[in-house]
């Protein structure tokens, strides 16, 4: 990234400098701009662009610990201390980095001489084990020899992507664009040629030319209203079927696994009315062995077709068949017809191998206390739970090995909306749940409600990628108390070092993701699986090591969703391999990407009919040299079927020429 030095500023222009667009990071020379303490604190507090803090003790004298004191606490994203920092400022500053996540350069400059690769190594230590998240060595050229040696140290220590190595002077120009190159965070540019901070400096607009000459950047003018939460859309959907009386449901959106859901519901017997976002859905008052049905289709949902598996063994009277089509016919459904056995419900699959749609069930569900193993996955304990709740008796159901917990939650929080009287008592906590024990009170029909459908994390999740790689993005609709486990985006994204704004208005939150120096992080996707795809594309451009962890939990999705991943990031020339659970990816930024003529590799790809893998790879276009054609992008319907219109009308600047945004689309 290019970083710009802003100096001799007031607050109104910085301000008005960093609302134009064309500075994506900004260094502010605390030193040398005429700011208050209150100017300072609305600055760093109210800024999207990531800003380092620097205020140079040799410049300012005693007043610039306060002013960098002032600037973390009131948020930089990093903050510059010169190696010669006294050791009792060192420690506080330290401190507050750490209190307030603020990342802490530690500099060293010499605006003389260059000294040898040795001497300039051991500097570059102490920098390091000074505190330093990123260490920063600029020396002066006096000629070619010294610039190499600058530049050497991204040869002979092992944590490029945390040094910011280059050197000062016509000599060493070059330099600040080449340290990019070799792995450097980011370099700095003058604002224009008249306004270098020292000599040599690059103007911003000739930086970026040189830097990003057809770089692909993305921007919302307006907010991108994400759709509903199929997860929870479904849900509610059969809860408000099964009810006695009428619900109304608002903040419906059209997707196939909705349009499925609202098929079932009227296959149940239930009458819905819809008029745009609103559904009035009057229920059935479902009770055991009230329905004598032959089939029961479920689309392409498999979250539907393991509600159906359990409702159709208490509300039918006799045998029913769940059919299916496309990618659910192919999809191996485990663990179900052992763990429907052990309730005294058998499940009859088509095929020879495994359990796959279309499948006979025939019960009754027997209730009581059950034992269940979780280890499969949440759908089928959510079918369970809600077909528990119909059998007008008490049950006890022992969950061992749960995993995406958030989902059992969420059904658990509809279910209760919708009258059930379910209670669950974790065995450990989230982090480390070895069992959960569900108590499903008797209570007969479900009770009509009224339920507002909050917006779906699992699709917002690869704007919110795009816009931390490519440029920036704003989200809208989202609930920031959500039950969804795709919100973890969120956790992932920060770690990452992706520059996140949140603001809320009750339940529906506006989230702005800016551009910001990336870096590898580690993720536990296993409950959150479906996040997959996307954070795998986002760890390409994070430079470093990253380790996603859950692999297993990628079986038996739309596609075999982790050969479809590796398949995807081989052929986009991006280092990746499975270590046992995990997938380990080598990241590389952008900027060095584009400076070292690594971006993604173009051509054709397979989406595998898989809407998540689509989604992803439409994403990764934007880092790839070339074309991206993907052989089916239709499948995105399943999810989010205005995906495809939206992401082709982000904003596009920085270069992007008409075959690039036709790619978009």
């Amino acid at each position: 990234m290019i970083c710009t030095t802003i100096q001799n500023r007031t607050l109104e222009e910085i301000l008005s400098l960093l609302e134009g667009g064309d500075i994506e990071m900004a260094e502010i020379r605390l030193d040398r701009c005429p700011l208050t303490d209150e100017d300072i604190e609305t600055l760093f507090s109210s800024s999207d662009v990531p800003l380092v803090a620097t205020c140079r003790i040799a410049e300012a004298g005693e007043n610039a610990p306060e002013k960098l004191f002032s600037a973390i606490a009131a948020g930089a994203r990093f903050a510059d201390l010169e190696i010669e920092a006294p050791p009792d400022i060192v420690r506080k500053i330290c401190g507050l980095c750490s209190e307030n996540g603020t990342a802490l350069i530690r500099s060293f400059h010499d605006y003389k001489r260059t000294r040898t690769v040795r001497e300039l190594k051991a500097v570059a230590e102490k920098c390091r084990h000074g505190g330093a998240d990123i260490v920063k060595i600029v020396t002066m050229a006096n000629g070619p020899a010294d610039a190499f040696n600058v530049l050497s140290l991204y040869d002979f220590l092992p944590w490029k992507n945390s040094l910011i190595a280059f050197a000062m002077g016509e000599y060493g120009r070059h330099t600040r664009i080449e340290c990019l190159r070799y792995g450097a965070p980011f370099s700095y540019a003058s604002l224009t040629s008249g306004e270098a901070a020292a000599p040599g400096q690059i103007p911003l607009e000739k930086m970026r030319s040189d830097v990003y000459a057809d770089g692909k950047f993305i921007s919302t003018e307006e907010p991108i209203n994400i759709p509903a939460s199929k997860s929870y859309a479904q849900r509610a959907i059969i809860a408000a079927a099964l009810a006695g009386g009428t619900s109304r449901i608002t903040g419906y959106s059209r997707c196939g696994d909705n349009e499925s859901a609202i098929s079932a519901a009227r296959a149940l017997g239930a009458k819905i009315v819809r008029d745009r976002e609103v559904l009035d859905i009057s229920g059935i008052a479902a009770v055991p062995g009230s329905l004598a049905l032959e089939r029961m289709d479920v689309g392409e949902s498999g979250l539907l077709a393991r509600l159906m598996i359990p409702l159709m063994s208490v509300l039918n009277d006799g045998p029913a068949l769940i059919c299916g089509k496309r990618t659910l016919t192919h999809r191996n459904l485990a663990g179900v017809r052992e763990a429907m056995a052990s309730c005294g419900v058998t499940v009859c699959p088509s095929g020879p191998d495994g359990c796959r749609i279309p499948l006979t069930v025939e019960g009754p569900l027997k209730a009581g206390r059950l034992e269940m193993d979780g280890s499969h996955g949440s759908q089928l304990i959510s079918g369970l739970l809600t077909a528990l709740s119909l059998c007008g008796e008490d049950s006890v159901l022992h969950v061992a090995s749960p995993k995406s917990l958030p989902y059992l939650f969420m059904t658990v929080a509809v279910l209760r909306r919708f009258g059930a009287r379910i209670d669950g008592r974790m065995e450990g906590d989230r982090n480390s749940c070895t069992g959960i024990e569900f108590t499903i009170k008797s209570s007969g029909a479900l009770t009509p409600a009224d339920y507002r459908i909050e917006g779906d994390w699992s699709g917002a999740a690869n704007f919110l990628v795009a816009g931390a790689v490519f440029g920036s993005v704003d989200v809208t609709g989202l609930n920031m108390k959500s039950l969804q486990a795709d919100m973890a985006i969120v956790d992932i994204l920060m770690e990452a070092g992706a520059g996140l704004t949140i603001s809320e208005d009750g339940r529906n939150a506006t989230i702005h993701v800016q551009r910001s120096p990336l870096r590898a992080f580690s993720a536990d996707l296993n409950n959150c699986p479906d996040l997959f795809p996307i954070v795998s594309v986002l760890a390409a451009f994070c430079p470093g090591t990253s380790r996603l962890h859950g692999l297993h939990r990628l079986a038996d999705k739309e596609s075999d969703r982790r050969a479809s991943i590796c398949d995807m990031l081989d052929k986009m020339g991006v280092s990746a391999e499975t270590d046992g659970d995990d997938l380990v990816v080598e990241g590389l930024s952008l900027t060095r990407r584009i400076l070292a003529g690594r971006r993604l590799k173009g051509g054709s790809y397979s989406s595998f009919g898989d809407h998540r893998i689509a989604m992803a790879l439409k994403v990764a276009s934007l880092g790839a040299a070339g074309r991206i054609n993907i052989d089916d992008v239709d499948c995105i319907e399943k999810s989010f079927p205005s995906f495809s219109d939206v992401f082709g009308g982000l904003a596009v600047s920085g270069g992007m020429n008409a075959e690039t945004k036709h790619d978009m689309k």
